[in-house]
């Protein structure tokens, strides 16, 4: 059974335009707003490190198995933010971690740890945890199979480092809790961005891209955190770019360009403070982010350094390998900084002048869903149902970011029929000589895996006819 976790932070968002007129102005009994401010939350925020093994692990992101870590860059952090209504028992906890993204076993064993601590006050359901995406993180924190070829199995010395900083990040944030408000903002982020799959893009129907004035979405959405008095408690910031500045050649463990972004935000707040420490905490988190690129500069071929902005995303030399995105700094580190000192530059922009406030109840919720047994309609007429997961042709192709391999190519429409094979089992299909390659690749993998890891790692290969 395929599961999805879904939680929901539903907070009703009203323009505050009179003070007097909100019913969660009033303090409690306790506090005494000194400048006429008053909070309608409980608010807290906390951060820590989860860095973890930073050498002779595999990397997070790329997939690739000869990505492993070589040593450090910036520290990774784990940063929380807790909600709560003054009045009732009612709550929601939003974490992000400075990891490629949240497994499952990942979040079971944060919530068992917080459930030792806490209870049912912080529960699957009003639990929220995200990661940024950065591809230079550890990995082994997973428990299925497809990321355990490339991540070489369970690394429980990383499992373990970023688990004990989430509950960590939590128990500040909950020791941290004050009356606050909370405020929300909207601007655009230029030059910071591009589509990774541009000629895959152009394939979607002409009624879907009249919908959008660019082929990403530019718009950077803050959320400001304050005491009762005006003070700065926290920021959280969606804006959807991939931090892949670092690009797979990278061997040192980093936060890429959204950690650089909070590490300068925090450095602005809490001055004085060394990096990591301070009570203003800034995370940007990650948002729409799949096809949004930072390599502002386009597709190059390494060998050649011309163009390889094409259909394809092929060289004249090399051919697909040797193609990959770059910009707008000078190598990878500087277009790190670039990237994040821009988005760091409008958060900083929108935060200053945030005045719409978010008031209301608030409510979570979290389902359970089998994602291989939904019915789904397409139309008045026709009903569809999906069926047990597989890797689509465009997940092999890659981006310009990470180029696919086995012939794979981008914005390909070939049907099914042209490579005269039937599906295979669990819905993937190819043809004869890609099914071969990708068998190949897959058995040469395991089998290096096996031989580095063979004290404590097992796997099965299953080979279909």
């Amino acid at each position: 059974m395929i599961a999805v976790t879904v939680a929901l932070l539903v907070l009703h968002f009203l323009t505050q335009e009179n003070s007097s007129s909100n019913d969660y102005d009033d303090p409690l009994p306790t506090q005494k707003p000194t400048n006429g401010v008053s909070g309608g939350y409980l608010l807290g925020a906390g951060r820590a490190d989860c860095t973890g093994p930073v050498a002779e692990i595999p990397l997070m992101g790329y997939a690739n198995p000869d990505q492993v870590g070589g040593g450090l860059l910036t520290r990774l952090y784990s940063r929380a933010f807790i909600v709560a209504e003054p009045n009732s028992s009612k709550r929601v906890v939003f974490v992000s971690i400075d990891i490629g993204m949240v497994s499952q076993r990942l979040r079971l064993e944060v919530l068992k740890k917080l459930k030792s601590k806490y209870g049912e006050l912080y529960r699957q359901d009003n639990v929220i945890l995200s990661g940024t995406h950065t591809h230079s993180g550890p990995g082994g924190y997973f428990q299925y199979t497809l990321f355990w070829f490339t991540s070489k199995g369970l690394i429980k010395p990383s499992l373990d480092a970023i688990v004990k900083g989430i509950v960590k990040s939590i128990d500040i944030a909950h020791q941290n809790l004050k009356r606050g408000r909370l405020f929300i903002n909207r601007g655009t982020v230029e030059n910071s961005q591009i589509n990774r799959s541009p000629y895959s893009y152009l394939q979607n129907p002409a009624y879907e891209k009249s919908r959008y004035s660019s082929n990403t979405d530019k718009e950077m959405v803050i959320l400001k955190m304050v005491d009762e008095n005006g003070h700065d408690l926290g920021l959280i910031s969606w804006f959807a770019v991939h931090p892949v500045s670092m690009n797979n050649t990278n061997r040192l463990v980093n936060s890429d360009n959204v950690g650089y972004a909070s590490l300068l935000f925090e450095q602005e707040k809490n001055k004085g403070m060394l990096t990591g420490e301070g009570s203003f905490v800034a995370a940007f988190a990650s948002s729409n982010l799949g096809d949004v690129s930072p390599n502002t500069k386009g597709p190059f071929c390494v060998n050649t350094g011309e163009s390889c902005d094409n259909p394809q995303s092929t060289c004249p030399v090399g051919g697909v390998p040797m193609c990959m995105a770059m910009g707008p700094g000078t190598d990878m580190f500087d277009s790190t900084r670039i990237i994040g000192q821009n988005i760091y530059s409008k958060a900083k922009e929108l935060y200053a002048n945030a005045s719409q406030e978010i008031t209301g109840p608030l409510s979570s919720a979290h389902q359970w869903v089998n994602m291989s047994d939904v019915q789904v309609e397409l139309n008045a007429t026709h009903t569809v149902k999906t069926c047990k997961p597989a890797l689509g042709y465009s997940f092999a192709a890659g981006t310009i970011d990470g180029v696919g391999a086995f012939n794979f190519t981008q914005g390909n429409l070939e049907k099914m029929e042209s490579h005269h094979c039937q599906p295979l089992p669990r819905g993937v299909c190819c043809s004869r000589d890609k099914l071969s390659a990708v068998l190949t690749e897959l058995s040469q993998i395991l089998v290096k895996s096996f031989k580095e890891n063979q004290c404590h790692v097992s796997y099965l290969l299953f080979f279909w006819h």
